[in-house]
Order: structure tokens, then C-alpha cells, then sequence
């Protein structure tokens, strides 16, 4: 058993040991194509350092058939340190890229430093949640690659790093290939055009997806059938339910978190590729629901090694504004924590954004009734959830798993300890108090066949008082005086 308690560093300790456990509906269920999945992004969040996403991809331009490397690398404003100077607000970071050959990653192929600067012209902007965005491409042969993308801020000198994979087949093969899928979306509230994916967790304010792709065949005489096919996999979206409910059921969607043999499929298609070369192909999506989704792209066709090509990226749909909470609806949905069942629903049923932001306000007001407090306990309300969307998501928002609803309410422990598929939050010394320590297990270990921690409080009856008193403290204020 391992304790800590480095309680800002809450993301370390999401390790285990690796069980291959299931096997998926892809075209044929062997390594080879659980490892072409790609889940560019998975959230990861480390307080302090600098919030960074980062995606590649190898791509073959189609008209001189030069290979290059794609790089579109993301960083969040707020997470860096930024000093005044004179009427502008400036950043100072250092990006490095690193390009390794994939089987042997001790061989650095190239490297690239950027020092860079982020300039604002207002405090507003810096804390809306924007990013500074950064996109270029390498030349590199044709081969399989690791990319490391490492972002230092100069005023702190932390550094994060993002590692990510990229495929370039050699157009001259005469093996069919397929390139790594590239992401784009296009906001409904710009006229912007697309802009490339780095993350996992896509924004349900996009009214179109894009996948981009590219085929290389040079087979004389031998079309190519390329299918595609997107499907929605059916997984859990409900917000935790109170410490002292009974546990969740081992058949329950809750317990499994998401179901990868259990989907929809949502749209497909075929094309026959009769030419020779490199052929680029789009598919494009508008309007998806909020959920979990795999596009696959992939051949009838049989190698010498009797495998398919296969290709697949997935990719969640979240709130318009995850992992920050802006929209009245997604400013009243994390309230399910702290009101009674009949009052929230009541709140939920409210459609129009201008009576629902007033409801939410009048349920913080009746309670707290000193308006600057309520200020004070809503901004740290919100905050919590945040960095519970931050820390806690998986398949679902971070503040709807049972890790985001104790740390909502009861904030960071105290002390964590750790086994195999078991952790206790602790919230005060004595590690022995049950009202004071509380267990997660987790069903299934994360591996590359489930991507995702699902720890799930062990609940109990005793923990009825402990919650109760709690939300009390949240609506009367004392929340900013005292904890657990």
C-alpha cells in the first residue's frame, strides 16, 4: 500500500496493472487493430503545469508525394503565468518537438525548438478558457514515429509533455496503406474554417466533424474497396448518486461505464478506389449527439499476412463549453449534488437560458442569503467542478463520476492510498474513521482495450449524515470556513 499526500497532484496516481480482458467488434478482434485505435488527447491534467494537447499524424502530399508529419499542438492561456507589460498581458514559453522512430525510441530522429509568446491585450481573455494554437508540419521519411511535444513556461519552468504516434506510408509501396485519421471541426458560432482536433473530448458547439485521411494503392489493375463506418457505443451519462444509495450492479451501465460491444451505428459507407497513387479522403458529420463514437476506416481486402488495413479514431462529444461550465444548463446541471430530487428536476425542466440562470441564482440567494458569500461559495462551487471535469473524465464529464462528486463537495483528501484497483481518499489523520475515509474500486483495470479509469465509491448508510452535513455547509456558507 502507497500513501501520499501531494493532494494538487491528484492525476499520478491513476495507474494499473494492464489485464486484456475483452476483445472488440472491430473487423478482426487481434492487437493489430486495438493498437490502430487512436484516442488522441484523453484528458490530462496536472494542477500548475501548462495545459497541453497535442495530436499527429502522417500525411503524404498528393502532388509531389513528399512525406511530412503533422503537428497541431493546443495550450490553455490560463494555465500559464503571464506578466504585464506596459498595456499588454505576455507569456513566455519553449516548445520542443521531438521525432523518435517508434521501435526503437532511444533513436531521436529530429528535433525542434520554438520559443514562443503569447501576447493579450486583457485579463478577460486570458481566463475565458481561450488557447493559444500552433500547427506546422516536418519532412520525415516514410515509417512509424513517436512524437513528444514537450511545453516548458519560462516564468515557472514546468513543463508538460504530450506524446503521440504518427504513421507514414511510403507512396511507392506497393502495399496498399492507410494514414492516420485527422480531426476537424467547425464551430456553429464562427465563420472560421476547420480547425484541427488534438483532443479526445470534442465540444457539442461544433456543427460539423470532419475526418480526413489518406490511401496509398499501387496495386496495377487491383481496385482497393475502402469502407467507413462511425458508430456511437452505448455508455453511461448519469451524475453520481449519493454516498449512502446502494452500490451500482455489476450489470449496470453505470458499473460498466461504456460498452464497446453494445453500439449504434450511426452512418457507413463504401468506396471503390480504382486509380493508382495517393488518394485523400473526407467524410463529413454534422449535428452528432453528445456520446462516445469510433470512426473506422477499413478494407475487404486480405494481405499477405492475412490482416486487413484498419484505422479508427475515437472521440466524445461533451458540454458546448467542457471543460468550463458557462451556459445556464451547464451552470445548473452540477447543482444535482447539493439540491433535493423534486427542486432539481423542477430547475431541469426549465428550457429558456434567462428564467433558468435566474432560478439558479434565487436557489443560491434563498439558502446563503448574504449575496456577497453566495458569490464567494458559487465561485468555489464551480471551480471544484472544473477541475473535477479536468481530473475525473472518462467516457462522461468529470464532475458526473464519484471521484468529481466527493471532490466537489468535500474537496482534495487529505491523504490517498493506493492498491492494485483500490484507493481511499482520506480526510482527515485518522485513517481508520469510516466517516472519514472513503474507498473507490475500480471493475476494470485501464488498459488499450478500455482506455478509462471508473473508480466507484464503495457507498454505505452510515454516509447519509456525513453528505447531509456537508450540503449544509455548502448552502449556508460555512463551506468557506471548514471541510470535512
Amino acid at each position: 500500500m502507497v500513501y501520499t499526500s501531494e493532494r494538487s497532484k491528484l492525476q499520478t496516481i491513476f495507474q494499473g496493472t494492464i489485464f486484456l480482458i475483452i476483445s472488440l467488434f472491430i473487423v478482426q478482434c487481434s492487437n493489430k487493430y486495438i493498437d490502430e485505435i487512436d484516442r488522441s488527447g484523453i484528458y490530462q491534467y496536472k494542477p500548475g503545469f501548462p495545459e497541453v494537447t497535442a495530436t499527429t499524424a502522417g500525411i503524404i502530399d498528393g502532388t509531389t508525394d513528399s512525406t511530412k508529419i503533422s503537428v497541431s499542438v493546443e495550450i490553455v492561456y490560463r494555465s500559464l503565468i503571464f506578466k504585464k507589460v506596459d498595456s499588454v498581458f505576455e507569456a513566455s514559453m519553449l516548445m520542443e518537438i521531438q521525432i523518435l522512430d517508434k521501435d526503437d525510441t532511444s533513436n531521436l530522429i529530429n528535433s525542434f525548438q520554438y520559443p514562443l509568446k503569447a501576447t493579450l491585450d486583457s485579463q478577460i481573455k486570458i481566463n475565458n478558457g481561450s488557447k493559444f494554437v500552433f500547427h506546422d508540419l516536418f519532412d520525415a521519411s516514410p515509417g512509424d514515429y513517436l512524437v513528444n511535444v514537450m511545453v516548458t513556461d519560462q516564468s515557472t519552468n514546468k513543463q508538460t509533455i504530450r506524446t503521440s504516434s504518427a504513421f507514414i506510408p511510403n507512396p511507392k509501396d506497393k502495399i496498399s496503406h492507410v494514414t492516420n485519421i485527422r480531426v476537424y471541426t467547425k464551430s456553429l458560432n464562427t465563420t472560421n474554417s476547420f480547425q484541427p482536433v488534438t483532443t479526445y473530448d470534442l465540444s457539442e458547439s461544433a456543427d460539423s466533424i470532419r475526418f480526413s485521411f489518406q490511401v496509398t494503392n499501387n496495386k496495377n489493375n487491383t481496385p482497393l474497396t475502402i469502407n467507413s463506418k462511425l458508430v456511437k457505443f452505448r455508455s453511461d451519462t448519469s451524475s453520481a448518486r449519493p454516498l449512502s444509495w446502494p452500490n451500482y450492479t455489476p450489470s449496470s451501465l453505470s458499473y460498466i461505464g461504456i460498452s464497446y460491444s453494445k453500439f449504434e451505428e450511426v452512418a457507413s459507407s463504401t468506396r471503390l478506389i480504382t486509380q493508382q497513387g495517393n488518394v485523400s479522403i473526407d467524410f463529413l458529420f454534422p449535428n452528432l449527439d453528445r456520446g462516445n463514437y469510433r470512426f473506422e476506416v477499413y478494407t475487404d481486402e486480405i494481405d499477405a499476412s492475412e490482416n486487413r488495413l484498419y484505422r479508427a479514431r475515437e472521440f466524445s462529444i461533451k458540454s458546448k463549453n467542457y471543460p468550463s461550465l458557462k451556459t445556464p444548463k451547464e451552470l445548473a446541471a452540477p447543482l444535482i449534488y447539493l439540491m433535493e430530487k423534486d427542486d432539481y428536476n423542477e430547475l431541469m425542466t426549465n428550457k429558456n437560458p434567462v428564467d433558468l440562470k435566474m432560478a439558479i441564482d434565487k436557489f443560491w440567494l434563498n439558502n446563503i442569503k448574504n449575496e456577497r458569500i453566495a458569490q464567494n461559495v458559487i465561485e468555489l462551487y464551480y471551480e471544484r467542478v472544473e477541475e473535477a471535469n479536468k481530473q475525473f473524465s472518462n467516457f462522461k464529464e468529470g464532475w458526473k463520476t464519484d471521484f468529481g462528486m466527493m471532490y466537489i463537495l468535500f474537496g482534495p483528501p487529505r491523504y490517498i492510498s493506493t492498491s492494485i484497483n483500490e484507493m481511499v481518499w482520506s480526510y482527515s489523520t485518522n485513517l481508520y474513521d469510516p466517516e472519514t475515509n472513503f474507498l473507490f474500486r475500480n471493475p476494470k483495470m485501464k488498459s488499450k482495450y478500455y482506455p478509462f479509469d471508473n473508480f466507484l465509491l464503495h457507498r454505505d448508510q452510515q454516509y447519509f449524515s456525513v453528505q447531509y452535513l456537508q450540503i449544509q455547509n455548502w448552502l449556508s456558507g460555512e463551506i468557506l470556513k471548514d471541510n470535512l
